[in-house]
């Protein structure tokens, strides 16, 4: 399969559609705009390209939107890292397969979500596999894995994982315990290094082999970019998983599992910002840090911005640099870095973010009463009540 495919028609489709919007609604509140088509697309293309089986991370984007077009799609299982994730995931699919792979869990979470049927856990201490006690015949426990590397925008090793020394002694245990062993482990967010995948693999064939177990799985974590600049980039890390896996564990090939969550959804959302007052060089936005732009305070979310006037008009000519500012009364309400926007830009004019499906509505915390909450589908011009259509 060939890279993944950005379907230029349809952003430039959705961008009319934000203009009538705008022209027809004039919102006053932020709001997130889902493209279920991008989303159906993206998910296509994990289910067909991947060599392995696809699960989705819930965390990235819970909304219900999401999880009912991924199950459209064909996604059937999901990792979830809580049991309020795992309860969602019910609600839309009763027999959707669970890896709640989230590896530090309390014992009254263990309980319920064994009651919930979970297909695959993952540890990376022995106190958290003992905690974990027996499951079900068949579930498997897979030993998360970290080995300090870089690779992605931010690392999920320092919290996360075990050392391959470590790795080795738990994998080992589980067999012993007469689980069903697997290896898990996650290269870090926005990951466009096959290097990354290929290292880890290796390590845990080698992890195996030292252990003297055979891993039913391999479970290749998150990771996967948002492919906004790059469409080849999922393609890339697909080969490299692929041929890793040949190479190292060439005697017999444990089950490949993916679990993308940003490479999944961050195209399938935009968000839609009004600017609420503007300075010399900075401007106040009605959503910030607290809301829908929480992660922006660590990584700039890939994706483009685009000013419209308040009567829908995509805005032109020359560009400068603005602080931006959120909406509550804490300054550190500000996004680290300036955001280039027409220079004409003013008070009640709007801002599309592109590229935001991951990591936004997830993270809106109300403080203030302030955050994205209302989600609107750009293909059917109506909210989760059904309300505010465009056409007509």
């Amino acid at each position: 399969m060939g890279s993944e495919p950005r379907d230029i028609t349809q952003d430039h489709l959705d961008r009319a559609r934000v203009a009538a919007l705008i022209r027809k609604l004039q919102p006053d509140d932020p709001l997130a705009l889902f493209r279920p088509q991008v989303l159906h697309r993206t998910a296509q293309y994990f289910l067909r390209g991947f060599p392995g089986h696809v699960s989705y991370a819930v965390k990235a984007n819970p909304a219900p939107e999401v999880l009912h077009s991924l199950v459209q799609a064909g996604v059937t299982a999901f990792d979830v890292a809580s049991l309020a994730e795992a309860q969602a995931v019910r609600a839309v699919l009763p027999d959707a397969r669970l890896h709640y792979h989230n590896p530090v869990r309390s014992r009254s979470e263990i309980a319920k979500a064994k009651s919930l049927g979970v297909a695959s856990w993952s540890v990376d201490r022995l106190s958290e596999l003992d905690k974990l006690g027996q499951v079900p015949n068949g579930a498997q426990v897979a030993v998360r894995v970290s080995l300090g590397r870089g690779g992605g925008a931010y690392d999920f090793g320092s919290k996360f994982g075990a050392s391959p020394d470590l790795a080795e002694t738990l994998l080992r245990a589980v067999a012993e315990r007469g689980m069903t062993p697997a290896l898990t482990f996650h290269p870090g967010t926005q990951c466009t290094d096959p290097a990354s995948w290929a290292d880890y693999i290796a390590a845990c064939a080698d992890i195996a082999a030292r252990a003297g177990v055979t891993p039913v799985a391999l479970n290749v974590g998150g990771g996967f970019p948002s492919c906004a600049q790059d469409g080849d980039a999922h393609h890339r890390l697909f080969e490299t998983i692929a041929a890793a896996t040949r190479t190292r564990f060439a005697e017999q090939r444990p089950q490949l599992w993916c679990e993308p969550g940003r490479g999944m959804v961050a195209g399938a959302m935009w968000l839609l910002l009004r600017v609420k007052a503007r300075g010399v060089d900075m401007l106040t936005l009605n959503d910030g840090l607290y809301g829908a732009l929480g992660e922006w305070r660590d990584m700039a979310v890939p994706g483009d911005l685009t000013a419209f006037t308040e009567n829908g008009q995509p805005m032109t000519g020359a560009k400068r640099a603005f602080t931006i500012f959120g909406p509550t009364c804490d300054s550190l309400d500000r996004v680290p870095h300036p955001w280039r926007l027409p220079s004409g830009i003013a008070e009640e004019d709007y801002i599309l973010v592109t590229g935001a499906g991951a990591y936004s509505l997830a993270l809106v915390t109300q403080f203030n009463g302030y955050g994205t909450s209302r989600v609107i589908s750009l293909e059917t011009a109506s909210d989760r009540a059904g309300q505010c259509r465009l056409a007509g």
